[in-house]
C-alpha cells in the first residue's frame, strides 16, 4: 500500500488560522529546492527537467519584476506550483504554474512558449491568462435606468461573462482553473500588502466565488484555506477572537486528542485493522458558521475535539472500524434521538466526498467526532478532482473522474439552451451549483442531488423537461405533497403526470409563490412559454400587470414609462415578455412604482406613528437627509412609491405619492420639492383590504401568514356581508413595496379569499 504523501502547510497554520504575511526574507533558490524536493518524490527525471526549465525561462522573464510586497516576483510564480506540487499534479501543469503570468506581465509570446514548451504547457498558460483579469465582486443586478448606476451595470455584465469564460475553461481542461485556484491561495496567503479597500474586493470574491468552487471540486485543502483568509480580512474582529480562544485552549485540546487516538489505535489494531489515527483540525471560518448556527460561543461549542481514521484497507473494513468506534465510546443521541452518525460512502456528497462521521462520547465524558475514511477516500476529500493526477502521469482520464466533473458540462450545457444573459448566467451558478445540495432517490432508488431548498418541480425538471411540463402532483415517502414541498435528504420523490400532453403552468415562475428553486427548471418554463403564441402571451402579460398594478394601488402608473430600463421598444414587448415568464409582473410594478425591482436592497424608513401624519427619518429632500418628514395620511406612501414633498408652514415636509388626489388638484405647486427614500432599517404602516368568502378560522388564517412573514399587524378589522362573504381590512407595518407584493400574493392563496390588494381610500 502507497503511503499518503505529506502536504507542506505553512508554520503559520494553527487550529486553520493561516498567517497572510509572507517573509521578504524568502529567497528564490531555498524556494525552488524546496519545489524540486516535493516533485522528485513522485515524477520521473524528465518532469523535474520540464519544471526546470520553465523556472529559468520564467525566471528571465520576471527579471527585475517585484510583488507590492517588495518580493521578487518570480518567487509568486513558484508558490503556485508548489501548491500543485503538494496535490502531485504531474510536471505539465506544475510548469504551466510556473510561466502562468509570462504571458500577461512580460514580452513572452504564446508561440514562443509552445516552441519551447509544446501545444499542453502553452495551452494552459493561455487558458489562465483568459482568466486573469476575472473579477466577481458585487455582482448583484443594478438598475439600468439610472444613470449613476450605469458603469457598475456595464463592469458587472463584464464580470459575469468572465465567470463564464472561468467555467468553459474548466471544460475544456480542468487544469486550468487548478492552476488559478493555486494562484489565488498564494496572493491571499500575500493579501496584507495591499490597501484595505482592494483586500476587502478580493476576499469577498475568494469567499463568494473561489472557495464554493474549491468546494464543489472537492479539494478540501484549498477550501479550508481560501475560507479562513478572505474571512481573516473580512471579519478581522471576529478572526481574532476566535483565533485567540483556540490558542488558550490548544495544549489541552491536543492532550485530549493524543489520549484518544492512542486508546482507539489500540482497539482498532486488537480488531485486526490497520489505520492511521490523526487529530482533526478545526478551521475558523468552520467554527464561526457554528456559532452563527448555533448562537452558542466558541467556548460553549462541544465539537471542537475530533479525530480521523484513515484505514489502510477497504469500504467494508470501514464499517468494521465504525463497529469498534461504537464498542469504545457510546454513540451520542441527537435531540431526534438518532445518533450522530452520517454515511457517505453509502451516499457521497456531491463533489464525490466518502467517509463515515460519528459523533460519540469519548473519554472523560467529552464529545468526540470521528471521521473514518479509506486512504483512497481521504485522498479524494483532500484534493478531490486534483487527486485525479496523482501517480497518473501520461494516462488517460477516467471514468471516475468524468463523473465528478458531468456537473460543469451540465452547467454548460443548459447554458448553451438558456437564452439569457451573462447575470442570468450567475444566477443558475448561485442557485444550481454554490448552494449546499440534497440527495434524493427516485421511485426505482436511483440517487439524484439538487441544490439544496429544491422542489418536486426542480425534480421532476432535472430527470427530463417533459416530465417538468406534464407534472400536475408530486409524492414523497408515499404522501401526496405540493408542489412548493422542500425536498430533504432522503426523501423519495415520485412525479405525477398527466397522461395528455400538457405544458407548465404559469404561477410557477412567480417567485412570491416559491414553486421552482433553480435557474434550470425556471429557464425550461420560460422556454415553453416562449414558444407559444405571442398573442396570449401579450394578453395574459397584460392581465397579470394590470393585476399587480390595481393590488399594489399602481392603476395611474404609465407601463411605456419603463420600457427603456427594459431595453424594449413596445408596450405590447412588455406584455408578452411578462406572459411568457421572462419578466415577472412584480419586478415591472416596483420598476413603475420607482423602486429598483432588479436589487434586494430596500429602501426603508424609521417607523412611523399610525395615529397622524408619520414623522419619518431617511428621506432626502431635495438630496439633503435630516429634514423633518411627515409621511401623509391621505395616500399612506411606502418605500419603493414614488413621491414628491410638500411644504408646510411649521410642520416641515410632508410626503405624498406622486399620484396622490391630493397633490395632482394642489393649486400652491411652487412648494412641491423632490423627496427620495433613504436607506435607515424600519418599516412604514400600509393598509390592505382582502375580500374573501365567510368561514370559520378565516381571520387566523390571516394573521397566521402575516406573522409566518415576520411583518407586525398593528390593526386589523373584520366585516360579514348578508351573501357569505367578509371584508377584513389591517394595517401593516411594511419595510418597502416588495414585501408587500410577495405577501398580498401568498394572502391570496388562503383557502376561500377572492382578491386582496393594498387600500388606499
Amino acid at each position: 500500500m502507497q503511503s499518503l504523501p505529506s502536504v507542506v502547510h505553512d508554520d503559520s497554520v494553527v487550529d486553520g488560522a493561516v498567517d497572510g504575511e509572507t517573509s521578504h526574507a524568502v529567497k528564490t533558490v531555498p524556494l525552488l529546492a524546496r519545489l524540486i524536493r516535493t516533485t522528485r518524490t513522485y515524477l520521473p527525471e524528465s518532469g523535474i527537467e520540464l519544471i526546470e526549465r520553465a523556472f529559468a525561462r520564467a525566471s528571465a522573464a520576471h527579471e527585475g519584476q517585484v510583488r507590492e510586497s517588495g518580493e521578487p516576483f518570480i518567487t509568486h510564480c513558484i508558490e503556485t506550483a508548489q501548491i500543485l506540487a503538494d496535490f502531485h499534479l504531474e510536471a505539465v501543469p506544475i510548469a504551466a504554474a510556473i510561466l502562468h503570468d509570462v504571458l500577461e506581465d512580460t514580452t513572452v509570446t504564446a508561440e514562443s512558449l509552445r516552441d519551447e514548451f509544446g501545444d499542453e504547457v502553452a495551452r494552459l498558460v493561455e487558458g489562465v491568462t483568459k482568466l486573469s483579469t476575472i473579477g466577481f465582486a458585487d455582482l448583484t443586478p443594478v438598475d439600468p435606468s439610472d444613470s449613476r448606476r450605469r458603469d457598475r451595470a456595464k463592469a458587472q455584465a463584464i464580470q459575469a461573462e468572465n465567470l463564464r469564460k472561468l467555467f468553459l475553461a474548466m471544460a475544456d481542461d480542468i487544469r486550468v482553473v487548478l492552476i488559478k485556484l493555486a494562484d489565488r491561495v498564494h496572493n491571499m496567503r500575500t493579501l496584507q500588502a495591499l490597501e484595505p479597500e482592494r483586500r476587502t474586493r478580493i476576499a469577498r470574491e475568494t469567499m463568494e466565488i473561489y472557495a464554493p468552487l474549491a468546494a464543489r471540486l472537492g479539494i478540501w485543502q484549498v477550501k479550508w484555506q481560501l475560507e479562513d483568509l478572505a474571512f481573516r480580512h473580512l471579519e478581522p474582529i471576529v478572526y481574532r477572537r476566535i483565533s485567540r480562544a483556540l490558542a488558550a485552549t490548544r495544549a489541552e485540546r491536543e492532550r485530549y486528542i493524543a489520549q484518544a487516538a492512542a486508546q482507539l489505535s489500540a482497539e482498532l489494531e486488537r480488531a485486526g485493522l490497520r489505520a492511521q489515527v490523526v487529530g482533526r483540525p478545526k478551521h475558523i471560518y468552520s467554527i464561526y458558521r457554528k456559532t452563527l448556527r448555533t448562537g452558542l460561543d466558541v467556548t460553549q461549542l462541544h465539537d471542537l475535539l475530533g479525530v480521523r481514521v484513515i484505514i489502510s484497507g477497504t469500504e467494508a473494513d470501514c464499517y468494521t472500524a465504525l463497529g469498534v468506534v461504537h464498542q469504545t465510546w457510546v454513540p451520542i443521541p441527537t435531540p431526534t434521538g438518532e445518533t450522530g452518525f452520517r454515511d457517505y460512502i453509502a451516499v457521497p456528497k456531491e463533489n464525490g466526498y466518502r467517509s463515515l462521521h460519528t459523533t460519540v462520547m469519548g473519554p472523560g465524558g467529552k464529545a468526540l467526532e470521528v471521521q473514518i475514511r479509506t486512504e483512497e477516500m481521504h485522498r479524494d476529500a483532500e484534493y478531490g478532482v486534483a487527486a485525479h493526477w496523482r501517480y497518473k502521469e501520461g494516462r488517460a482520464r477516467d471514468l471516475k473522474f468524468e463523473e465528478r466533473i458531468a456537473w460543469i458540462r451540465q452547467l454548460l450545457d443548459w447554458q448553451t439552451e438558456m437564452s439569457g444573459t451573462a447575470q442570468e448566467f450567475v444566477e443558475s451558478l448561485k442557485s444550481d451549483v454554490f448552494r449546499d445540495q440534497v440527495y434524493v432517490f427516485t421511485p426505482r432508488g436511483e440517487l439524484r442531488e439538487l441544490p439544496a431548498g429544491s422542489t418536486p418541480l426542480d425534480f421532476a425538471y432535472r430527470i427530463h423537461t417533459d416530465i417538468g411540463h406534464r407534472c400536475v402532483g408530486a409524492k414523497v415517502n408515499g404522501r401526496l405533497v405540493s408542489l412548493d414541498y422542500q425536498i430533504r435528504n432522503g426523501d423519495i420523490v415520485e412525479i405525477v403526470t398527466s397522461k395528455a400532453p400538457r405544458g407548465p403552468s404559469r404561477d410557477w415562475l412567480n417567485p412570491n409563490l416559491g414553486y421552482v428553486k433553480t435557474a434550470h427548471a425556471r429557464e425550461k418554463i420560460r422556454q415553453w412559454f416562449k414558444r407559444q403564441e405571442r398573442a396570449e402571451n401579450i394578453e395574459r402579460g397584460k392581465d397579470l400587470l394590470e393585476k399587480e398594478l390595481a393590488r399594489l394601488g399602481l392603476t395611474h402608473a404609465k407601463v411605456e414609462d419603463v420600457l427603456p430600463q427594459f431595453k424594449l421598444e413596445r408596450v405590447d414587448d412588455l406584455y408578452a415578455a411578462v406572459g411568457c415568464g421572462e419578466l415577472s409582473a412584480q419586478s415591472v410594478a416596483i420598476r413603475l412604482a420607482g423602486g429598483d425591482s432588479a436589487s434586494d436592497e430596500d429602501l426603508p424608513i424609521t417607523a412611523p406613528s399610525t395615529t397622524a401624519e408619520s414623522v419619518v427619518e431617511g428621506l432626502h429632500v431635495m438630496g439633503v437627509g435630516d429634514v423633518l418628514t411627515r409621511l401623509a395620511r391621505c395616500c399612506s406612501p411606502v418605500p419603493g412609491d414614488r413621491v414628491v414633498g410638500f411644504v408646510t408652514r411649521g410642520n416641515g415636509v410632508t410626503v405624498h405619492r406622486v399620484d396622490c388626489p391630493n397633490v395632482r388638484h394642489l393649486t400652491d405647486r411652487e412648494r412641491l420639492v423632490s423627496v427620495e427614500w433613504g436607506r435607515h432599517q424600519t418599516v412604514v404602516p400600509a393598509t390592505i383590504r382582502l375580500e374573501a368568502w365567510d368561514r370559520d378560522g378565516l381571520l387566523r388564517d390571516v394573521a397566521a401568514m402575516v406573522a409566518e412573514d415576520r411583518i407586525n399587524m398593528t390593526s386589523v378589522s373584520a366585516v360579514t356581508h348578508p351573501d357569505h362573504t367578509a371584508t377584513i381590512k389591517a394595517t401593516l407595518e411594511i419595510s418597502d413595496l416588495r414585501t408587500l407584493s410577495r405577501l398580498l400574493a401568498r394572502l391570496e392563496r388562503i383557502k376561500g379569499v377572492r382578491s386582496v390588494a393594498r387600500d388606499l381610500s
